[in-house]
């Protein structure tokens, strides 16, 4: 798209989220005529609407929408799913939608380098940008990770790469879509309210590639890529897998000692680092190692640089992130495990007992797939949120279970419950909108409740 195909255009966004608000910012800077509706209401979304009302983007919070209006283009945010009255009414009038992701990429003037997968893309898309910026690239992340590809586009320009973090909802919608460099880490259950079964799942990521050509890169681990070819995906560039549960690949952990990263790759054959020179711990963490490792050899980047910034990278916040240790039990925020596989990996890379704080909004997750790691490693589980009952009745036979009312309440039970050697541990295995703003405000009020249990709280 050139930046002025839509100007004069009568553009619809749906959402007044952040996605949805840069969308409406670019659209209105390229001379498009921009409507925005949101069917919420409220202080914060009277405010943005206030922002962009100065842009002079139209703006229609609370359902009072002015149903006869007829638009050339639609773009939905990520949020706002398909089945939504607001968004059938544009199909019946034929109204073409595209995502955010999409409309942003159409004006982005550098080379995009995309992560997806269920688990690790923030970690993942951290990691890239680090390793890229210690190279002496010019990069900026978006995406999914909070700073809204829109927003990143325009100043596009002037970069080497953007390293743009991807959900499933935001490739649903997508057309041209084409990332230089395109990642698919994992997939396992999570979103299957939205998607209906994991094969839906695993199509709407594996749109991550159908536009790439042979000049283009897809890194794959061995996990991801079963689904792949389950779905019918097709790679048309270089395939670079990794793997870190044991699987052949181009990029692997070793199995024996869960520590050393190999490599088959050309560019770099044999150990390329142990995970213990890292700040990272799990598989999981190496699969996400791995593939900011295949992103840098991709991009002919030198394996040194490529060393230092994973060997200097430290985890981002609410991800297994060490808030507190107070009379020898750890204290560890996780709040962005939403699913049942980021708590089985968050507790497989714990030593010894957890005292599990879990529960919140349901996501259609099946929380007796992990029974088996609850057996092993949990003493007793904290439950909180609307998934109490449902938790209890998955687990209550395995392990003891109680119910809190409150973070705070939860942390206080924790903490009754834990000894010297014990780590409690928040990995909720839900969506945090029953009782917080987001998974940060979640995460950030367990180590508010955390850090008042140390002696000088008081």
């Amino acid at each position: 798209m050139q930046t002025t195909e839509l100007k004069d255009k009568n553009v619809l966004v749906l959402g007044l989220g952040r996605s949805g608000m840069a969308a409406a910012a670019l659209l209105s800077r390229d001379g498009a005529r921009v409507v925005v509706r949101d069917e919420e209401d409220g202080d914060a979304l009277r405010e943005r609407a206030s922002q962009l009302r100065q842009l002079g983007v139209h703006v229609e919070l609370g359902n009072r929408f002015d149903t006869n209006a007829r638009f050339d283009l639609a773009i939905l945010s990520p949020g706002i799913r398909p089945e939504r009255p607001i968004v059938q009414e544009l199909a019946r009038k034929k109204t073409p939608v595209l995502s955010e992701l999409e409309l942003a990429y159409r004006f982005c003037l550098c080379p995009i380098l995309a992560v997806t997968g269920t688990n690790g893309k923030t970690t993942t898309t951290e990691l890239i940008t680090a390793m890229l910026q210690t190279c002496e690239k010019r990069v900026i992340s978006a995406g999914n990770i909070g700073y809204a590809l829109s927003d990143a586009a325009e100043q596009s320009a002037g970069l080497d790469a953007l390293v743009v973090e991807v959900s499933s909802f935001q490739l649903e919608k997508i057309e041209r879509f084409k990332p230089d460099i395109g990642i698919w880490l994992n997939l396992t259950p999570d979103h299957l309210d939205r998607h209906g079964s994991l094969e839906e799942y695993a199509r709407a990521k594996a749109r991550l590639f159908m536009n790439q050509t042979s000049q283009n890169t897809a890194i794959v681990s061995t996990q991801a890529l079963a689904w792949a070819r389950k779905v019918g995906c097709q790679f048309r560039g270089r395939l670079i897998t990794i793997s870190a549960d044991g699987h052949q690949a181009d990029l692997w952990l070793e199995a024996e000692d869960g520590q050393t990263i190999w490599s088959w790759l050309p560019e770099c054959r044999g150990i390329v680092m142990r995970m213990d020179e890292t700040t990272l711990r799990g598989a999981h963490n190496a699969e996400n190692i791995m593939a900011a490792i295949a992103t840098g050899i991709a991009m002919g980047l030198p394996v040194r640089g490529i060393r230092e910034a994973i060997m200097s990278y430290c985890p981002p916040a609410h991800r297994c992130e060490l808030v507190a240790e107070i009379g020898g039990v750890a204290y560890i925020n996780d709040s962005k495990a939403t699913n049942t596989d980021a708590v089985q990996k968050a507790l497989e890379s714990l030593p010894g007992h957890v005292i599990l704080i879990a529960g919140g909004r349901d996501k259609a997750m099946d929380f007796s797939a992990i029974r088996d790691v609850i057996t092993r490693k949990v003493k007793c589980a904290v439950l909180i949120g609307e998934t109490q009952d449902k938790l209890f009745a998955s687990w209550s036979d395995i392990v003891p279970c109680v119910r809190a009312n409150s973070m705070a309440g939860a942390v206080a039970t924790a903490a009754d419950l834990a000894h010297k050697g014990d780590t409690v541990l928040l990995s909720p295995a839900c969506a945090s909108f029953d009782m917080f703003q987001s998974y940060e405000h979640r995460g950030d009020e367990f180590k508010r409740c955390v850090l008042g249990l140390l002696p000088d709280a008081a």
